[in-house]
């Protein structure tokens, strides 16, 4: 039976994103966006406890979290073959694990067909920009390249809190502190407060989890600094009622207000399979202009798409308009631009026979 040391290094040669060690299955690897054998032989119980096991002692972490909780989440590197965030959880009375790759590089944004329109965001002094899509849709990765853009080009104090880290940021002409939940603060909660005495021009928050987390990323982006976050909300209209929905209703018209007076750009990503067996981005980027505040606190979100589509000569985009841009260039099929589509009905009409 192989050793994780052997797995990863194998997922890693192979340009495989995603691990698999699950009881009854033989390992497992993910290959643009498809799962794959990467060894053979069915894994035990006894297999899989072993091999997660190894991964906590190569992170000197106690694996009684695990045991006791039922699931774990955190990073950890390996000399010479790279960085890895994994998973850890029980399942029908075993453990499991799914292990994501981390590239120890930063991403390239051409590469990783970023549009300008998204990579001018980081040219924003103030206020929030989120980042927003399904889980495994690259936002850590389009705000890797934001946060690398500001970090080249502004000079002052960047913080991000991440549940891991997965991009390790050098001090270019900013300074960057990048800090872990659990292993270097408690939760984002206590991070983030504790980043408001930072003295912090730029604030990456890893994910606006719950009511006080997304309350205190509200009041940081009104106090004058970018705050930069993700929520696994695929729209700009279902962002902004995401983060309104979170709220009891007596404070709902109060947080509609203060939202449309920090919201800066909602970015919204999915990765769509291609006809060559790789995964495109498509991306959804609306900017707050006037319309679009009136709308944020008239609780009008299900109006934004008519100003989207509006906007394009400013530099927004829709969804489903990106998408169709993929079945003209022959990147994407129609069968999965309608499955990924906002509105597949509309988007059916205007596809060519």
């Amino acid at each position: 039976m192989a050793e994780v040391h052997d797995i990863l290094q194998s997922a890693i040669e192979r340009g495989g994103s995603d691990v698999f060690i699950i009881p009854g299955s033989c390992v497992r690897l993910k290959v643009a966006g498809e799962v794959q054998h990467l060894f053979d032989g069915v894994l035990k119980p006894d297999d899989t406890k072993r091999l997660i096991r190894q991964v906590y002692e190569l992170d000197h972490r106690d694996i009684d979290r695990l045991l006791e909780q039922g699931d774990d989440d955190f990073s950890f590197s390996i000399s010479g073959v790279g960085r890895f965030r994994c998973n850890a959880y029980q399942q029908r009375n075993s453990l499991a694990m799914v292990l994501r790759v981390v590239s120890l590089a930063l991403p390239d944004p051409e590469k990783m067909h970023i549009p300008d329109e998204i990579l001018r965001l980081a040219d924003v002094k103030k206020g929030l920009v989120l980042v927003t899509g399904p889980a495994a849709s690259g936002k850590s990765t389009t705000l890797a390249c934001l946060i690398d853009r500001i970090n080249t080009n502004r000079r002052g104090h960047i913080i991000t809190i991440e549940d891991p880290i997965e991009f390790i940021h050098a001090h270019k002409a900013s300074v960057l502190s990048q800090r872990e939940v659990e292993h270097d603060t408690k939760s984002y909660q206590t991070a983030l407060r504790a980043a408001l005495r930072q003295a912090p021009d730029v604030i990456l928050l890893g994910e606006m989890r719950d009511l006080e987390t997304i309350q205190t990323a509200l009041t940081a982006a009104e106090t004058g600094q970018l705050v930069l976050s993700t929520l696994h909300t695929v729209g700009a209209a279902k962002t902004i009622d995401r983060i309104i929905d979170v709220f009891p209703a007596n404070q709902q018209q109060q947080i509609r207000v203060q939202l449309s007076m920090v919201l800066r750009a909602v970015v919204s990503q999915q990765l769509l399979p291609t006809v060559d067996g790789g995964l495109e981005p498509a991306f959804e980027i609306m900017l707050v202009n006037s319309a679009i505040q009136n709308m944020i606190r008239e609780g009008k979100a299900h109006q934004m798409d008519n100003v989207i589509f509006a906007g394009v000569s400013d530099g927004m985009r829709a969804m489903d308009a990106d998408i169709f841009r993929l079945v003209k260039e022959k990147r994407v099929t129609k069968e999965t631009a309608l499955l990924f589509a906002a509105n597949p009905d509309q988007l059916k009409k205007k596809l060519p026979e």
